[in-house]
């Protein structure tokens, strides 16, 4: 053996490698600042406490906004190479999938965003919120809130916007709520007046936004500019803040979104974050928001697999049982199974920020 080899063994051992995936370009490139901001928040604070399982975590950021595939190869190409132990981030499900496809089962897979349902590759986690705690009930609180019965959804062309509407379409059928229509637009769109036309039909009470970031910013100040804000509520799952940042102070009237995490939301937990979020990177920060909060939450996720399991591969993060509980920014959060039960909220747009209207989900 050289020299040098067994100090680079040691050296690996020091450290644990962690691919960061989130996006950086295209549509959902929008939430990139705050997702790496949010992170490096999560890397200095678990590093400051002797890292994960005494090792200095370190992130190796990929590019989630590219073509599925071309992200799958990357982040495949650095697991086949043992530069990275495990994954984590923000990234649509469509990347997911291919992700998983690719490494699923061999690294420990921590996925932030909101999803469409279970995934049981072994190693994934799903964090995010899910139609049965945040679309429906925020459906429901629409109807008995504003009289919303009649909803049109208008969402991106991939998986999660399409089987997500099927979940609704389903659960609203024999409630005083349903879906009358259904449009959908490939990533990137940035006409919507075809669609426009269509929400103008009279047995529309109101909108379900599955649309992704920069399309829903074209789309809301699309739609403001039509006339449709004083008569068609929207209702989005995943519109954030930096979404009204894009969109401008004029296009969100009548919008309300429903997610576990708001800047500003004033809970104890959250102000946590705030707190510690606004003190490093000041007042021109990136947006605090839900998807860089997931981001945050991913990363000390893996930290607890750590402490729980003694390790983050695969195999030691099977000890990881449904009903498991911690706490985090979104409050008390419980594993049902490898998905995450959890406080939901739904909020209305006020201009540039939110005002957190209700509660509609609580851990279980």
């Amino acid at each position: 053996m050289e020299p040098g080899q067994s100090t680079a063994s040691a050296a690996r051992r020091e450290v644990l490698p962690v691919a960061l995936v989130v996006p950086l370009q295209g549509t959902t490139g929008i939430y990139g600042p705050s997702c790496l901001a949010c992170a490096e928040l999560a890397v200095d604070e678990i590093n400051e406490h002797a890292g994960i399982n005494g090792r200095r975590l370190d992130l190796v950021v990929v590019d989630g906004g590219g073509e599925p595939a071309d992200v799958a190869a990357e982040v495949g190409a650095l697991v086949d190479a043992g530069r990275v132990e495990a994954v984590v981030g923000w990234h649509i499900s469509a990347v997911r999938q291919a992700v998983t496809a690719r490494i699923g089962g061999r690294v420990t897979y921590v996925y932030a965003a909101m999803h469409e349902g279970r995934d049981d590759t072994p190693g994934v986690f799903m964090l995010g919120e899910r139609p049965v705690n945040q679309l429906l009930p925020a459906a429901r609180w629409m109807h008995e809130q504003l009289g919303v019965g009649r909803w049109a959804v208008v969402g991106n062309d991939y998986v999660f916007p399409r089987v997500t509407a099927a979940a609704a379409r389903q659960a609203l059928r024999d409630g005083p709520s349903s879906i009358v229509h259904e449009s959908y637009v490939p990533l990137g769109t940035t006409d919507f007046r075809g669609v426009l036309s269509e929400l103008q039909r009279p047995d529309i009470d109101g909108v379900i936004m599955l649309l992704m970031g920069q399309d829903a910013v074209q789309f809301n100040r699309q739609f403001a500019r039509a006339g449709l804000s004083g008569t068609l509520p929207r209702l989005s799952p995943a519109v954030e803040e930096n979404t009204l940042l894009g969109g401008g102070v004029n296009a969100h009237e009548g919008l309300y979104a429903a997610a576990a995490y708001f800047d500003g939301m004033g809970t104890v937990e959250g102000r946590r974050l705030e707190r510690a979020y606004y003190d490093r990177y000041g007042e021109f920060a990136p947006a605090l928001n839900a998807v860089g909060e997931s981001c945050y939450e991913a990363i000390h996720f893996l930290a607890r697999i750590g402490a729980v399991c003694g390790g983050v591969d695969v195999g030691s993060a099977e000890a990881m049982r449904s009903g498991h509980v911690y706490e985090g920014p979104r409050g008390l959060m419980r594993l049902d199974g490898n998905l995450v039960n959890q406080d939901v909220y739904v909020a209305a747009a006020r201009g540039l920020e939110f005002s957190v209207q209700d509660q509609i989900a609580r851990t279980r």
